[in-house]
């Protein structure tokens, strides 16, 4: 596991964790983050992030928000449902 994932929201920080991969729910179509991604920062829409090793996933519904992906790190801004 290389990436490490803040998510917030309007009511606080939901989740800090080192994980192998995140999946959102960008406005352009869902996407993976694997370890090394390329810079990025974008929109997401009403879905799931997923969010984990791939063994033990957890999920979390979120109305809308923003990611930033910047050196193995995840940012998440997001309204949860």
């Amino acid at each position: 596991m290389s990436i490490r994932l803040h998510i917030l929201s309007p009511e606080g920080t939901v989740a800090t964790e080192t994980v192998s991969r995140v999946a959102l729910p960008g406005v352009a179509g869902p996407f993976v983050v694997l370890k090394d991604h390329a810079p990025l920062v974008t929109a997401l829409t009403e879905g799931e992030i997923v969010y984990g090793d791939g063994m033990e996933d957890r999920h979390l519904p979120v109305k809308g928000g923003f990611v930033e992906v910047f050196q193995n790190q995840v940012t998440v801004c997001a309204e949860l449902k």
